[in-house]
C-alpha cells in the first residue's frame, strides 16, 4: 500500500494513449473506495475504468479492438484472474495488472504470485516505512480484523518495512 501501484498503473495507460493505443482499464467491483468507475490513486491521479465482478468478466468486456488493458488491485480478483490474462496476452493484447503482493500478515496475496510468475515484465514499487522511513515492502493492519480483505477501511493500514512489520498486531 502506498507505493504508487496504482499512479505507475495511470501512467503507463496515459503513455499508451499518447501512443494511439486502444485502451481498457478495469477493477475489481468489491474496490468502491474513491469512485465506482475510476481507478485512483492515493495521491488523486484519477482514470476511467470499468468494475468488474470475476475474472471471467474480464474477458467477456474486453473489445476486440483493444490493444492495451489495464487491471487495478488484483489481488481482489479470483484465483481466475492468471488465465484470463494469459488468454489476452495470447490475443496480442498488453497487460497491466497492478496490485499487493502479499496480505496483511505478510503472505502471497492470490492470485498475484501466478500473476508475477507468468509475467514478462515486473516492476516492484515500494513504500516509505511509517515507523521508520525505510522502503517498505509491507502492508501493517492497524486493527484487530481475521478478515482477509477490509477495504476502504481510512486509517486501517501503513506501509512498513521487514523490520518494523508486525504481523501480531492484526489479529
Amino acid at each position: 500500500m502506498f507505493s504508487g501501484k496504482s499512479e505507475e498503473l495511470i501512467r503507463r495507460i496515459r503513455r499508451a494513449e499518447i501512443a494511439r493505443r486502444r485502451v481498457q482499464v478495469f477493477k475489481p467491483g468489491i474496490d468502491t473506495r474513491y469512485s465506482n468507475d475510476h481507478i485512483t490513486s492515493h495521491s488523486d491521479m484519477r482514470l476511467p475504468s470499468e468494475s468488474l465482478g470475476s475474472s471471467a468478466d474480464l474477458l467477456a468486456r474486453v473489445s476486440e479492438e483493444t490493444e492495451v488493458i489495464g487491471i487495478d488491485e488484483g489481488q481482489f480478483f479470483d484465483a481466475g484472474l492468471p488465465a484470463v490474462c494469459s488468454t489476452l496476452a495470447d490475443r496480442g493484447k498488453r497487460v497491466i495488472v497492478a496490485g499487493l503482493d502479499q496480505d496483511y500478515l505478510g503472505r502471497p496475496f492470490e492470485p498475484m504470485p501466478q500473476l508475477l510468475a507468468m509475467a514478462e515484465y515486473i516492476t516492484k514499487t515500494l513504500a516509505i516505512c511509517m515507523v521508520c522511513g525505510e522502503p517498505a515492502n509491507r502492508t501493517q493492519r492497524l486493527v484487530k480484523s481475521d478478515e482477509l480483505v477490509l477495504v476502504g477501511a481510512t486509517g486501517a493500514y501503513e506501509a512498513r518495512c521487514r523490520r518494523c512489520f508486525d504481523p501480531s498486531l492484526a489479529g
